[in-house]
């Protein structure tokens, strides 16, 4: 069992690190690239700041930014008044991610390593957050690791492509769309995933985003994006089963 866990780790590793290095080019031209305000990351997608308020006050707490990739969600947990520490299972992620926290004055500690084997203590976490990383992960591992590092009354809010759609799962896997690229063991959260995570914490809590909201993966303009996610917001609220049919889905995780 061990050579493919090993592979899939190394193929996440340089599939992200490829990225990293594309984008690298970008600040090196142009660093002044790396600084941005909040907003810029929390109304970037319409989960983000709904998320993030799962978080709580963060003024003094210590928080985890799991998978930080490129740094942003980092930077902003750190202007809130978190004292964060954040971790990638790409060095080139990690080296972007410390760029962008120097650019935007904030301290933040960085390490490079893996989810499913945290070098960290346990219960060192006031909070955890992380974006698309847990659909990489084998849940039962990095459940539990996550579990170990939390304080008790923790927190840990993570934001995932959802899989309960069969129409979406169809157009993900047929149809063309920006970003399409992913790595060949990764697949969108399911029921099944949320199960494992019932399995290690007492308490979890799923919502959906992006019903009919899913259009703006393809039709940006900002016009479609509020009133998609108006609508959504009160079809959901009158019929909350729908959530199942939804783009992406806000895991939190209470320990």
């Amino acid at each position: 069992m061990l050579a493919p866990v090993l592979d899939r780790l190394e193929t996440e590793r340089r599939f992200h690190d490829e990225q990293a290095s594309s984008r690298r080019e970008t600040f090196d031209d142009d660093p002044a690239r790396l600084r941005f305000d909040d907003a810029a990351y929390l109304d970037h997608e319409t989960w983000i700041r709904p998320a993030f308020s799962e978080l709580g006050d963060l003024a003094g707490k210590r928080v985890l930014d799991c998978g930080c990739g490129h740094g942003m969600a980092s930077v902003v947990l750190a202007r809130a008044g978190a004292r964060v520490s954040a971790f990638d299972l790409s060095p080139g992620y990690v080296a972007e991610a410390e760029r962008r926290a120097e650019a935007n004055r904030v301290a933040i500690e960085f390490r490079t390593a893996d989810a499913e084997c945290l070098p960290y203590s346990d219960e060192s976490f006031d909070a955890a957050w992380g974006h698309a990383i847990l659909h990489h992960l084998d849940l039962a591992k990095a459940g539990t690791e996550l579990h170990r590092v939390l304080k008790p009354g923790g927190v840990a809010v993570f934001c995932e492509p959802w899989g309960g759609n069969p129409l979406l799962a169809a157009a993900r896997r047929w149809l063309p769309y920006p970003g399409k690229h992913r790595t060949p063991d990764e697949r969108p959260l399911t029921a099944t995933d949320v199960a494992v995570l019932r399995s290690i914490f007492p308490n979890v809590k799923v919502t959906g985003h992006q019903l009919t909201g899913m259009i703006r993966r393809v039709w940006k303009a900002k016009f479609v994006s509020a009133a998609t996610a108006a609508f959504d917001r009160g079809l959901l609220a009158i019929c909350p089963p729908l959530w199942h049919w939804c783009r992406y889905a806000v895991v939190v995780l209470r320990r």
